[in-house]
């Protein structure tokens, strides 16, 4: 029986009447926010606490937090947020782990992820070490065939829902496989829409072709034929059943799949925000995300996905930046928490873990709102987002500034929080991405061990003035990225950003993986296309291995690179 355990009554002075409303995990989220919503409308208190007793909270659709619950405080200690469902009654079948897979709230169910004792497990793939992932043969834009060797695909010819994950440049593509012909010793590799033609139409990025002298590697996923080594899962939706094979030693206590997309949603309008919302200590996790799934996944930079895309030929001119010889439009994947229009809404303490998607994303329309003490980790995609990546109707090359200026994000603080194992599924993500922002302050986070990018801000490729200003990354420590993907530094910048300070940050450690693109295009320092009017100064390095391509006027470079004082240098991450 679902139940809220009290309601205490705090203290009322000054016109502030504080209520606690606490529950247990068998109580409902929902229910417990339409209480307070109530006991505010009654006007029974103005401030309540909503405090979830240790344990976890799981969910069958994303908690909705509206204006009418603004002033809300919901506090945890020890409670997770879950948007999982258990898998139990596990039986042995030779080296694998069997368990049926129970309809989920009415329907059957495919996911994309799985946790086994806290741990994620992998989706059975051809190669356990990257380093040992084939590499493509041709790639044939006109007809839609990419060609690989006939022994990297032998293993798969019947599977039904087999991926192909694509390494491309600063991305990688997840590629539904429609068909496979054998051809001697080659094999053609078809795909299914909308996929195959966003990624042999879409010039950038693209795959490095044999060629050159890195050509492009991948792996195969989803397949049982796969499923080979200990840790790895495969879900056969046919069947309605879920393999796995036990690491040493183990044994299944808890085995979690995500069945939500995303947990909360803050949703406001432009007149009527949701107004000073806090969460504090609360774990959100166990989430997925199903588009790569039903319509694969052609991103063209930090996990936004492509939604059309094509070259221009002419090309177009551009007053004021370089000629555009590509178009497209984008799309943007679901997080674990996503906030529309609000103001003043906090997470202190909270982490943000076993994620299919994103994290936190401030999306549209955020003013305030402070990101401390929290943790990002085994995220599949970006850890922290924030700020517009074009809207969906504006090509993503042309500048964005809205005549309601109210859509942009605006004075977001995220600080003293630590980002590890983010963007481990589509490694072109980063930890902290933050697109068209105005005011965003990023300071005195430690990031590492990422894919490729530590901090990306900006967005547009494109000098022109746009709606970002007065943007702050400050004192952050980034070591071990681009442990996939290189044409990456640990923080990266895009267009034009008046006011802009990239200051006292250290960079240093970067990830050696044999399989990028060209082994030499990383940086510690990145100012890329229409990069304009930011000041990079004091940041540490441990060489001047910057970067600064088709920049617009007023960048400002001062004293970056080890010739830093050793006071800045050690002052950089969270602090004690």
């Amino acid at each position: 029986m679902k139940r809220i355990l009290g309601l205490i009554a705090l203290f009322c002075c000054m016109n502030i009447y504080a209520a606690e409303i606490r529950i247990t995990p068998d109580s409902s989220l929902t229910d417990a926010v339409r209480k307070a919503r109530e006991m505010k409308r009654l006007g029974k208190a103005t401030e309540v606490t909503i405090r979830l007793q240790a344990g976890t909270y799981f969910l069958y659709e994303p908690l909705r937090l509206r204006p009418e619950d603004s002033g809300l405080t919901i506090e945890a200690t020890d409670a997770v947020v879950s948007g999982g469902m258990k898998i139990t009654n596990w039986k042995r079948q030779g080296k694998l782990m069997v368990a049926d897979v129970p309809d989920f709230n009415g329907r059957p169910i495919d996911f994309r992820q799985l946790w086994v004792n806290g741990k994620k497990a992998i989706r059975a793939r051809d190669v356990s070490n990257f380093e040992q992932m084939n590499r493509i043969r041709t790639y044939d834009k006109k007809n839609h065939i990419l060609w690989v060797s006939k022994k990297a695909v032998e293993k798969i010819l019947n599977a039904p829902y087999a991926e192909m994950v694509l390494h491309e440049m600063w991305c990688t593509s997840n590629l539904r496989i429609k068909s496979i012909t054998l051809q001697g010793d080659s094999a053609a590799v078809r795909f299914h829409q909308p996929e195959a033609r966003l990624q042999f139409e879409h010039p950038w990025p693209s795959p490095m072709t044999p060629d050159t002298k890195h050509p492009s590697p991948f792996y195969l996923t989803n397949a049982k034929e796969l499923l080979d080594e200990p840790g790895e899962w495969y879900h056969d939706i046919r069947e309605h059943k879920v393999y796995y094979m036990p690491r040493a030693g183990e044994t299944i206590r808890e085995a979690i799949v995500p069945v939500v997309e995303t947990l909360v949603e803050f949703i406001g309008t432009a007149e009527h925000p949701v107004r000073n919302i806090t969460m504090k200590g609360l774990r959100f996790s166990h989430t997925t995300w199903m588009r790569p799934s039903v319509k694969g996944h052609v991103p063209l930079q930090a996990g936004m996905y492509l939604v059309e895309a094509y070259k221009l030929r002419p090309q177009i001119d551009r007053p004021n930046n370089h000629k555009l010889d590509n178009q497209g439009w984008l799309g943007r994947a679901d997080a674990a928490v996503e906030l529309r229009y609000t103001e003043d809404c906090n997470f202190d303490g909270c982490r943000f873990e076993h994620l299919g998607g994103s994290g936190l994303d401030y999306v549209v329309a955020c003013r305030s709102g402070t990101t401390t003490n929290c943790t990002f980790t085994d995220i599949a995609m970006n850890g922290y987002v924030c700020g517009s990546f074009s809207p969906e109707g504006l090509e993503t090359h042309l500048p964005y500034q809205p005549a309601d200026f109210r859509e942009v994000c605006t004075g977001q603080i995220v600080e003293q929080s630590e980002f590890y194992d983010v963007s481990n599924e589509d490694w072109g993500c980063v930890a902290i991405c933050a697109g068209y922002v105005s005011g965003i302050t990023i300071a005195h986070n430690t990031i590492h061990d990422v894919s490729y990018t530590g901090i990306s801000l900006g967005w547009g490729w494109n000098r022109d003035l746009v709606c970002m200003k007065d943007n702050k990354v400050h004192a952050n420590l980034i070591y071990n990225y681009a442990n996939h993907m290189y044409d990456c530094a640990g923080i990266y910048t895009l267009g034009n950003q008046p006011g802009t300070l990239i200051s006292e940050n250290v960079v240093r450690d970067i990830a050696t993986p044999s399989y990028v693109h060209d082994p030499n295009h990383w940086f510690y320092l990145y100012t890329d296309e229409g990069s304009s009017n930011i000041t990079l100064r004091d940041n540490w390095t441990p060489s001047d291995k910057f970067l600064k391509n088709a920049n617009g006027p007023g960048n400002v470079w001062e004293n970056n690179g080890p010739m830093v004082s050793d006071s800045i240098k050690n002052n950089a991450g969270i602090r004690p």
